[in-house]
């Protein structure tokens, strides 16, 4: 007789970093309870058939809060990129991915809020899940929040839709830009994701055709859906 399947999650950390919000964040009065914050995350999904982290809010003593770019093979191709704000990861789907060239504007589209646990994620979402595709961690690091000297918090650059942060990533670096586009019928989603014009601006270089690695695992999106599907096939027998 098979036995259930055991869904395994990496928990490969790539930064030494405490689980607690980031300071910046930690004098702010909070509008959403933990529970509210990931409502929406928690209802889209079968925790008893995807290997997605449950999650809670995590506070982070650090000035410098966490950031991710996951690559999602979903129904379509695309590049989530979170940032830590207020003890969750506010979550844009991005279909191009990142580019390094100032003048290429990219559409990025506002997703529930995640937990800081999904930050480590690398793996597969089981078909017929939400999101249902193979899941790597493209890019992932620390970031700081270029208002912060004009001592306007993450969550009110979210608020007023201009988000300004410096990366310090495995493969992005420097100044990048969200901007909430205010467009009728899109349902306040669409924001533009951007590179702001630095040293690490380059009109040539394109780490999303370039670097096709896992920044945790090492592996290529191909190894982690083999390996992945090998240990559930391993699991069920």
């Amino acid at each position: 007789m098979k036995q259930p399947i055991v869904w395994m999650v990496i928990t490969i950390f790539a930064l030494n970093t405490p689980t607690y919000v980031c300071a910046q964040e930690e004098n702010m009065v909070r509008k959403k309870t933990t529970k509210d914050k990931l409502s929406t995350y928690h209802k889209k999904r079968n925790f008893k058939k995807t290997a997605e982290p449950e999650g809670k809010v995590k506070k982070r003593a650090s000035k410098q809060c966490l950031f991710v770019i996951q690559e999602h093979a979903a129904s379509h191709l695309h590049f989530d990129f979170r940032l830590e704000v207020d003890g969750v990861l506010k979550s844009w789907a991005i279909p191009k991915g990142p580019s390094l060239d100032p003048a290429i504007k990219r559409l990025a589209v506002e997703t529930e809020d995640h937990p800081m646990e999904y930050a480590q994620f690398e793996g597969i979402i089981p078909k017929g899940q939400y999101g249902g595709g193979t899941v790597m961690v493209w890019d992932i690091g620390t970031y700081e929040n270029v208002k912060e000297e004009h001592d306007i918090s993450m969550e009110q650059s979210y608020e007023e839709g201009r988000i300004e942060v410096i990366l310090h990533g495995k493969k992005l670096h420097g100044a990048f830009a969200l901007i909430h586009t205010h467009r009728p019928n899109d349902k306040g989603r669409q924001w533009i994701f951007f590179k702001l014009d630095d040293e690490y601006a380059s009109k040539k270089k394109n780490p999303v055709n370039t670097q096709k690695k896992s920044a945790l695992t090492d592996r290529t999106m191909t190894q982690i859906k083999k390996e992945e599907i090998g240990r559930t096939e391993w699991n069920s027998k």
